[in-house]
C-alpha cells in the first residue's frame, strides 16, 4: 500500500502553504520543485482543507481537492491549495493577512473503490468510520466526505451514508435506492498543530 514519511508529509504542507501565499501576493502558482522523490512524483488523489484556527478550536475556511489520481501528486497539492483558499464556492476568496490565522491540512488519498453490495441496508456494515471516507454518486450527482468528517462530527456509518448524500445534493437516505453508486477510499493526513506550527500525522483511530 502507497504510504508517506512524515519528513514527505511536512514537505506536502509547508509546499500548499507556499502556494497560497505565493498566489494571494502576486496571482501566480509556483512551479512543482524539481528535487522531489518519485513517489511526490506519482498521480494520486488529494484534498487540501484550510481551517480558521480561532482560541485553538478550528472551523473550516476551504477544501477541495482531486478525488482520483489525474495528477502528479506534487501539481495536485499546489492546485488543491490554490483553489482550498479563492475558489471554495462556500466561501469568499483567502486574503494574505488570514494566513498567519489558518491550519493547512493535506489528505492523500488512495483510488476510490466501488462498494459491492446485494442490498442496500448491507452499506453501514461495509464502511468503517475512522478510516473510509466515501464517494456518492447518482446520475450527475456527486458528493465527497474525507475519513476525518465523520470523527470530527460523531457520527455513525449510517449518518455518514445520509451526510454524503446531501454532500451530493440528494436526499439523506439515496444510499438505499439501487442506482445509487457509494464508494470508499482511505486517507494519510498530514496537518499543521497550529498556524505555521508543527506538522504531524492525523491518526483517526480511537476516536
Amino acid at each position: 500500500m502507497f504510504q508517506l514519511s512524515l519528513e514527505e508529509g511536512e514537505f506536502l504542507v509547508k509546499l500548499a502553504r507556499r502556494a497560497v501565499e505565493q498566489y494571494l501576493q502576486n496571482g501566480n502558482r509556483i512551479e512543482p520543485p524539481a528535487e522531489v522523490s518519485g513517489k511526490l512524483r506519482q498521480p494520486c488523489g488529494v484534498f487540501v482543507t484550510i481551517n480558521r484556527w480561532e482560541n485553538g478550536r478550528k472551523m473550516l475556511r476551504g477544501c477541495i481537492g482531486y478525488p482520483y489520481p489525474t495528477l502528479p501528486l506534487v501539481e495536485a497539492v499546489i492546485d488543491s491549495a490554490i483553489s482550498a483558499a479563492t475558489r471554495d464556492p462556500r466561501f469568499r476568496p483567502m486574503t494574505l493577512g488570514e494566513l498567519d490565522k489558518v491550519v493547512f491540512e493535506v489528505s492523500v488519498l488512495t483510488p476510490p473503490e466501488r462498494i459491492l453490495v446485494e442490498n442496500p441496508m448491507e452499506y453501514p456494515s461495509k464502511v468503517k468510520v475512522g478510516e473510509d471516507g466515501l464517494i456518492v454518486e447518482r446520475g450527475v450527482y456527486k458528493g465527497l466526505l474525507l475519513p476525518q468528517v465523520p470523527v470530527e462530527w460523531n457520527w455513525d456509518a449510517e449518518q455518514f451514508l445520509c451526510q454524503c448524500c446531501q454532500k451530493a445534493g440528494l436526499p439523506p437516505d439515496c444510499w438505499l435506492l439501487k442506482e445509487t453508486r457509494i464508494y470508499k477510499f482511505q486517507a494519510i493526513i498530514f496537518e499543521e498543530e497550529s498556524p505555521k506550527g508543527e506538522i504531524k500525522r492525523k491518526s483517526l483511530a480511537g476516536k
